[in-house]
């Protein structure tokens, strides 16, 4: 990782530049691409600053090349969505490095990728699934083997699929989508692929079980493990650092600096928040109106543990390839114990329910949330209790535009009113897998309307879309709706393609 240009060798200035406020959006500087050594800048920055008419924003301007700016005015309304939708792959596909050039804070890699849009000029780790469903609708399969030989890059890289391909990403992941990847490239390249990326896969896998065998009874918690009360292993968003994110520099300082708390804590749990994709939502918050009670690390999440099984599936699949039956046969072991952990503590028999787990205080955190459709995609729990799952959809996450994402409305962007193409598919696949094939229709229907509507309104697909008033716009968060969108696209394809 030492090869790379992290933002943080600009300091004492990289502090000056965020604190200043000289840039509406915290991603812009670290986003900025140095002209020269970064400690020949920070010295004539030490030099320059004395001097009674320093402009601290025409020295950024001169020391630096500004980044790519989003394509916010891209629209195509007069033409049908679906034309829109192709262009827009031309948009978003950025191509692999060719030349020594500095990158700043960007980690070139070796393939073609599509971003997501807007302020995210990078690609980003479980959104890349989702556009892949759009990729595959469309025919461009060679994209997703780019893009999923991109991802395995990093994992040999880095040790891990960052957050995204920045260095400011590289103390944490995301989701761990990539075995699904890899089955989604499977189905188009056949069997052989899942043995073909083994060695990322089991890399993958590492990086989330890092710490395990620290794990006792007095220590029940390392890095992204957790030792449940009976002694087995479930997992937690983690993230290696406890600083201010630097693409949100401001914002953390200033919750850090409220909550009362001590701030290398909260800024341990923002960004094991980030890492879960949900950034931010009630889900992580001991108060849901309170995002100054973050409490993300504390947090076995029933998402994740549903991702790292499908993972240890995937494993197990590989080494039934193999004459040695001992890989097959600790990895069926391990798939089977979680399946058993993810049942005991995030199942609630009382409320017919899936939450996440509170590991600290061995109680569930009865929080309504989304994360309770994964068992359902994976095909993990029983008819009885996806039909209970079912229900609790219908009646409290439905709404006119979609599934809403929790039930809690706080300004929070992972929040109601809001709904977010990846969980809109998780919900909908989810529902077909048990047979609820009135409901996810519903669920696609309304998606799909909503997603129709904003593009003949605004000739833009949205990150994210309030699927409570379908009339208003998406808000919240700590920056504007993107537009774009990657795994909007990509889910919008994926539902077209595939109708209950």
């Amino acid at each position: 990782m030492n090869k790379y240009f992290h933002i943080e060798d600009l300091s004492p200035l990289y502090e000056a530049v965020q604190a200043s406020g000289i840039f509406p959006d915290s991603k812009y500087f670290p986003d900025c691409v140095p002209l020269s050594l970064p400690e020949t800048i920070v010295a004539a920055w030490e030099q320059a600053q004395s001097a009674p008419d320093f402009d601290l924003k025409m020295f950024v301007e001169t020391h630096f090349a500004a980044p790519e700016q989003p394509e916010t005015g891209y629209e195509s309304g007069q033409r049908p969505l679906t034309e829109h939708l192709e262009q827009l792959w031309t948009v978003l596909r950025r191509e692999p490095a060719t030349d020594e050039a500095p990158t700043g804070t960007l980690i070139p890699l070796p393939q073609a990728y599509i971003v997501p849009g807007g302020r995210f000029r990078e690609v980003y780790y479980w959104d890349s699934y989702f556009t892949m469903l759009g990729l595959k609708v469309a025919g461009k399969t060679d994209l997703i083997a780019q893009m999923v030989d991109n991802f395995a890059y990093l994992i040999d890289q880095t040790g891990h699929i960052p957050n995204g391909n920045r260095t400011y990403y590289l103390s944490r992941s995301q989701p761990p989508f990539f075995a699904l990847m890899v089955h989604l490239l499977a189905d188009i390249k056949g069997p052989g692929t899942l043995l073909h990326y083994r060695p990322q896969l089991e890399k993958e896998y590492a990086f989330w079980m890092a710490g395990e065998a620290q794990l006792s009874e007095d220590q029940p918690a390392q890095r992204r493990t957790v030792r449940m009360p009976d002694g087995s292993v479930l997992n937690r968003y983690w993230d290696d650092r406890d600083t201010p994110r630097p693409e949100a520099w401001v914002e953390d300082v200033h919750l850090a600096q409220q909550s009362g708390r001590p701030e290398p804590e909260v800024y341990r749990h923002i960004r094991a928040a980030a890492e879960s994709g949900w950034d931010f939502s009630s889900r992580w918050f001991a108060d849901p109106q309170d995002m100054a009670t973050i409490r993300t690390t504390d947090v076995v999440p029933v998402d994740l543990n549903c991702l790292l099984y499908f993972l240890e599936k995937t494993l197990l699949d590989i080494y039934r390839q193999l004459p040695d039956r001992t890989p097959a046969d600790v990895m069926k072991e391990r798939s089977r114990r979680r399946r058993l952990a993810i049942e005991r503590y995030c199942w609630d028999t009382n409320e017919g329910f899936y939450f996440d787990y509170l590991w600290p205080e061995r109680r569930t955190t009865g929080h309504w949330n989304l994360s309770a459709v994964f068992p359902l995609f994976f095909q993990m729990t029983s008819p009885e209790q996806a039909n209970l799952v079912a229900t609790h959809i219908a009646e409290q996450f439905l709404q006119p535009g979609g599934v809403v994402t929790t039930r809690c409305t706080n300004g929070q962007q992972w929040d109601a009113p809001n709904g977010w193409a990846p969980l809109q598919w998780m919900t909908y696949r989810g529902l077909l897998q048990y047979d609820h094939y009135e409901l996810a229709d519903q669920l696609r229907q309304r998606w799909v309307a909503l997603n129709e509507k904003t593009y003949t309104e605004t000739g833009k697909m949205m990150e994210k879309y309030n699927v409570v008033d379908i009339s208003q716009t998406a808000g919240g968060g700590e920056y504007p709706n993107q537009d774009g969108f990657g795994w909007t696209n990509g889910v919008y394809l994926g539902m077209n393609a595939t109708e209950a």
